[in-house]
């Protein structure tokens, strides 16, 4: 068996190499691990010790982080009760009237009490990560960040006979004259075309004042902003589950919940709600023992400032192997093939073979996770790519080609 182990090892770094560099890959930085986590032997390597942008990959470390701190059902928010007063600060938790889990459970509490008071300064963290475009401000992949984010923090537009709007509340900000952009930069001014098709979100600009007025048009209930929070023991509202929530941000690769999935994990730290916060906890923790550590300013993975290698990411995608049952790891990561942004690459033949997390910003591809081979073992691998100048499909093709070779020959 070690014979033959080596003997695979040996075809597929020869295989490897040689498609590595053909020309394609030859003017841009290539990164690749693939490793063993039954025999703890690396396959192949090359440029897995340096540092690439790895895009949405970084929901990789965002996924392990959640999967650490967070528990079985996601924290909605915390409350207490003082003078016939029910005071309510959030947790991060992007699912409150969010468009597509639709959960009420926070807007059922509150509909039950009569006092409320809002707090809302536990959020300490920047609206926008760090290193965003700023352009981006109106496109659906960018909501601002939040420690009590409703609807998504976007406004849905859709047509059903006339165009719909959701919330209501903003019924009246909308305009249907042409414009570059989708909203106003500093005011929630929505440019929506009389001829939408499909449906569109666009980013509210967020604020105390705004999620007040919006939970008391949800609950029909007055509520007051408050400075301060009592001393007192706090209780913890849950929702739905947070896998539900994980499987989400991966399969879709959903910036905004990548971003208030690291927020609510440092919920689970302190009240205080901080990106950061949860990123050093993870890293001096859990993660203490990585060999090197990145430069990792958020969530998503939209910020160039992120810095990780391929040796990172097979070092956090084998502790989740070990840590995590092999059933529930891989139905949260998108399928090759089968499902989320890997559902037109990376195709079984005939069964799947690719369980990962694809990572796209401009000349920028990765993709790293599970790889199942036709032996029936399970590998780890990192495929990174930056700076390219060719198309991204012509880069996926080629890594095809390796990742069947890998599939096909260990």
């Amino acid at each position: 068996m070690l014979a033959s182990c080596a003997t695979s090892k040996s075809k597929i770094t020869k295989v490897a190499t040689n498609k590595l560099e053909t020309s394609l890959f030859k003017n841009h930085f290539v990164g690749l691990k693939v490793y063993d986590p039954v025999r703890k032997k690396t396959i192949f390597e090359k440029n897995s010790t340096k540092y690439f942008t790895p895009a949405s990959n970084a929901k990789i470390f965002t996924l392990y982080t959640t999967l650490k701190l967070l528990p079985e059902y996601s924290p909605l928010l915390k409350y207490a009760v003082e003078d016939n007063t029910t005071y309510i600060q959030g947790t991060g938790n992007p699912t409150i009237l969010h468009p597509y889990f639709k959960d009420d459970t926070a807007i059922d509490f509150l509909n039950k009490q009569k006092n409320i008071a809002l707090y809302l300064n536990n959020f300490t963290s920047d609206k926008f990560g760090g290193g965003w475009a700023w352009e981006d401000f109106d496109t659906y992949f960018s909501p601002e960040r939040g420690g009590l984010p409703l609807y998504g923090n976007v406004l849905s537009a859709y047509k059903k006979g006339e165009i719909k709007i959701y919330p209501n509340y903003f019924k009246d900000s909308i305009s249907r004259k042409p414009h570059t952009f989708k909203r106003e930069l500093v005011k929630n001014i929505f440019y929506i075309s009389p001829n939408l098709k499909d449906t569109i979100e666009v980013p509210y600009k967020t604020s105390s004042k705004l999620t007040k007025e919006l939970l008391e048009a949800e609950t029909s209930n007055k509520i007051t902003l408050t400075k301060s929070f009592p001393s007192v023991k706090k209780t913890t509202l849950y929702g739905i589950a947070t896998d539900s929530i994980a499987k989400r941000m991966m399969y879709t690769s959903d910036n905004f919940l990548a971003e208030q999935l690291l927020i609510m994990a440092s919920s689970t730290l302190s009240d205080t709600l901080n990106t950061n916060k949860a990123i050093k906890y993870i890293l001096k923790t859990d993660l203490g023992d990585l060999a090197q550590q990145p430069r990792w300013v958020d969530g998503s993975g939209l910020s160039r400032y992120n810095l990780f290698t391929p040796a990172s990411f097979v070092h956090v995608l084998d502790k989740m192997y070990t840590e995590v049952p092999r059933g529930r790891l891989l139905s949260i990561f998108p399928v090759g093939g089968v499902s989320g942004t890997l559902k037109n690459w990376y195709k079984g033949n005939p069964t799947p073979y690719i369980y990962a997390k694809s990572g796209s910003l401009g000349n920028n591809y990765s993709l790293s996770g599970y790889l199942i081979t036709k032996s029936g073992k399970t590998l780890i691998f990192s495929f990174m790519n930056n700076h390219f100048k060719q198309k991204t499909s012509d880069v996926k093709k080629e890594m095809e080609a390796v990742l069947e070779l890998i599939r096909d020959n260990y």
